[in-house]
Formats: structure tokens, sequence, C-alpha cells
């Protein structure tokens, strides 16, 4: 498969402008000329092996930034937009989207907020008791959508809460005890902490300054909702200048952000950066020795991988991703090419989907993406209690993976045939922009692809994709 060539003209010139250097100084201390500097930022060229070593030997620069940043999710969700029926007839190629997210990203954000506005108009339309339900009949996102794109397009990663997070953890690069830690630093504040029975994993009482933790809970969501109360209480600046910046369209998104930076910050403290950096090669990523070490949970540990994104000492790029027992997904997150169904369920080929057949069990699945993408990918259920003999309990699975690139680096990988391509399954995105044409389990024809229809033949679709 052949590579392909590395086009960053808008990374490139957010470097420049970061680093306040002219494109001529810049030029001059790449060793490139100012005409090649130019093409690159305007990305008539592609940025070659020489720039991106004069970027780390000059400026100490994490390349990685070149090409981990928005440009692929914005095509991938752009791809999914234009798979919509309504833009069917329209959709331009996957060179021209690639294009767009690279020179003018500003646009194909607009596109996309456009297409969400759409969408959420149509729903309305669809039921007019909910159209008549919201105030204003504004077509703006959802809270909760504005609020995971918000993450999303972090990388996962909120550097300064992370950094707050673990020098309040292990600030002298070794980890105590963050429940003591927690706990001491909450009576420093006048907090009561005490247990009570019913369905609230925590409740705090700002006039009496009690925290109320549930007693029913398990041990490592105690101590994470202590961490989670100590966040809104003594670093509620950090995270208001952190809402700030992000200019939420609604009281509600940024709520509903405030207590994603608190989850933030508890996970992180939970597990600090470096130290379970450290420990996670140690164990090679031993997701069940990773919950021991740092009294956390299996999902709390697969998700503190994915956000292992820091500039110049990042960990593997992992996607990770929870499901509900319908399919429908109810966290997401990717630092790799693969990425995730804004819309809808994922692909059913997928072993997270499977997780649900075989509690308590890891499964471990060898993939591969319409791209040529190899990833290892692991699943495994999530069970929920609700504490009592009628309450309900919920249930997930979670997903975690990474490029075949990183396998040995995972203990989950011994014993699996990483050179055979026979071992690797079809797996998908979501079948409109899936190209994959003889897939058993597909819903829908790919968009990209005309249809033969022969009413005197039948497979096991209704159709040929040509």
């Amino acid at each position: 498969m052949a590579t392909r060539k590395l086009y960053a003209g808008a990374k490139m010139r957010e470097i420049r402008t970061r680093l306040g250097l002219t494109q001529k100084a810049f030029a001059a201390r790449l060793g490139v000329s100012l005409p090649y500097l130019n093409q690159m930022e305007n990305n008539n060229r592609p940025v070659s092996t020489a720039v991106v070593l004069a970027l780390a030997q000059e400026f100490g620069l994490d390349v990685t930034e070149l090409a981990t940043g928005d440009s692929e999710r914005m095509v991938i969700d752009m791809r999914e937009a234009l798979a919509d029926p309504v833009l069917a007839e329209a959709s331009p190629p996957l060179a021209d989207l690639r294009l767009v997210a690279s020179n003018a990203p500003l646009l194909a954000r607009a596109f996309l907020e456009l297409h969400r506005a759409y969408r959420q108009s149509h729903e309305r339309l669809a039921s007019l008791d909910e159209a008549l339900g919201r105030e204003g009949g504004t077509l703006r996102p959802s809270p909760w959508e504005e609020v995971r794109d918000f993450f999303h397009y972090c990388d996962n990663y909120i550097d300064a809460v992370d950094r707050a997070a673990e020098h309040f953890a292990a600030p002298d690069g070794r980890r105590g005890d963050p429940e003591t830690a927690a706990a001491e630093a909450l009576g420093r504040l006048g907090v009561t902490i005490a247990t009570a029975a019913g369905p609230l994993l925590r409740r705090y009482d700002p006039a009496t300054a009690t925290l109320r933790l549930s007693a029913t809970a398990a041990a490592s969501t105690r101590r994470f909702q202590m961490l989670h109360q100590l966040a809104l209480l003594a670093h509620g600046e950090l995270l208001d200048a952190t809402l700030d910046l992000a200019r939420f369209h609604s009281d509600e998104a940024r709520a509903i952000a405030r207590i994603g930076l608190a989850n933030y910050f508890a996970g992180a403290a939970l597990m600090p950066y470096r130290v379970f950096q450290e420990a996670a090669e140690e164990t090679r990523h031993d997701l069940e020795r990773l919950a021991d070490i740092f009294g956390a949970s299996i999902e709390q540990v697969a998700h503190r991988l994915s956000t292992l994104q820091r500039p110049g000492a990042k960990g593997i790029p992992f996607f990770f991703v929870r499901v509900d027992q319908a399919g429908t997904i109810t966290k997401r997150h990717s630092a790799t090419r693969l990425q995730f169904a804004r819309f809808g369920g994922a692909c059913p080929l997928w072993n997270v989907h499977q997780a649900f057949e075989t509690p308590g069990r890891f499964l471990r699945q060898l993939a591969e993406t319409p791209d040529g993408v190899r990833y290892l990918c692991l699943a495994r259920d999530v069970s929920k209690p609700g504490g009592s003999f009628r309450a309900p309990v919920r249930r997930y699975a979670i997903g975690l993976g990474c490029e075949i690139t990183h396998a040995d680096r995972l203990i989950y990988a011994d014993d699996l045939d990483l050179t055979n391509p026979q071992a690797f399954e079809p797996i998908g995105i979501s079948c409109r922009i899936c190209e994959r044409r003889g897939c058993h389990q597909r819903s829908v024809p790919p968009l990209e692809r005309r249809l033969s229809v022969d009413a005197n033949e039948r497979g096991i679709l209704p159709y040929r994709i040509d």
C-alpha cells in the first residue's frame, strides 16, 4: 500500500503563528526557501521529511502534531454527513474532502454545523410534539452533542486540567493514596464525608458542606466521585477558565462540560499521567493489572489510556468507545485513524457487540478498515448494578484498540498471528460510507457506488454494487 503524502499547510501556519515568526524567518530556520514554505503552507506541496526533522530539531516540536490534528476526523465527519440522502447526488470525491479539511477547516466545520442544524430541523418536523416542546426553535446542536464534540476535537486531552490533577496526586512524581489525599483536601475545605443508601452516587449539600457517597457503589466509584467533588470545589476557577475558551452556545452545554471536566480531573488524579503511563508500559497495557494498581475500574482504565496524548510525552494512540445493548455509541474517542459514526450504531462486524454474549471476558479481534489500516481491538462487557434487587442493571460494552504497529506493546497481542492477512476481519464505520461490496451484514448501500438490480437474481443482498 502506497504511503500517503503529508499535507499539513494549516498546521504549519498554526505552528509558525504560535512561534511568532514571519514566513521568511520560519523558512530560514527550517532550511528551505520562502517559495517552498509558501507552497507547503498552501498545500501545493507535501511536507518533506527534511522539514519534519527540522521542526523536531530546531523547535523541539512533537511532529505527530502534523498528522494527528482535526483534518482526518473532519474528513470522516463530512463523508458521513454527505451520506445523508438529501446530499447523495452531490457527493464530492474523497480527495476534495481532504483538501477542504486541510485548507479550509473553518469552512468544513461550518458545513458540519449546517448539516447538524438540518438534521435537528428534520427531526423536529417529524415529531410536532417535540418541536413544540423545544424553546425558541433554535437549530443549534444539542448541548450533549456540543460537549461531545468539544472533547472529540481536543483529542480527549485537556492539558491544564490534566497537569493540575497530576500535581495534586503525584506532586513529587510519586503517587500516593488518592482517596486519602482527596479526603484530606476536602477536610481542609471544611467538607464532611458520609455514606448514604439510595440511588445517588454522590450528593453534596453546600449549606452543610456535607458530601454523601453511595454506600453500595464500588470502591473505585466512590474514589472517583470524591475526586470529582474536589475538582468542583478546589479547582472551579481552572474549570471555568477552560470553559470560557470553549465558548459554548448555551448554559446547558457549559454545565454539562463542567461535569465532564470534573470527571476528567477525577480520572487524571486517580491515574496521574506519567505514573500511569509508566505502569501501562511496564504491564504491557494489561487493563486488569492497571485497575488493581490504581484502584480503578476497567472502564476508567480504558478511558484513561485513550487520553495519554500529552505533547512530547504521548502514549500509544488508542481508540475508546462504549456502546449500549442497542448498539448506540454512548462514549467515543479516537486518537487513531479509526473514527466512529456520529449518528447511529457502530459496524456490526466489530467485536464490541459480541462482548454482551461473553460477560467477564476480554475479546480480541484483528480488524482491517476499508482504507487498509489494521487494528488490534479489545472488547469487554461492563455491568453497573443498581444496588438492590429491584434496581435496574445498566449494561454496556467497551472497546479499546490501537493500530497494529503498536500491538507488540500490548499483552493482548501475544500468540496472535499479526503477519497473516487472513487473520484480519473486515470492519467499517457505517454502511453508508463503507465501500466493501461483499459484506453480508450491510444494511444500506454505500453512497459512492452505483447499484445493479436484477429481478431474476438474488444473493445475500437484493442488489449488486458496481
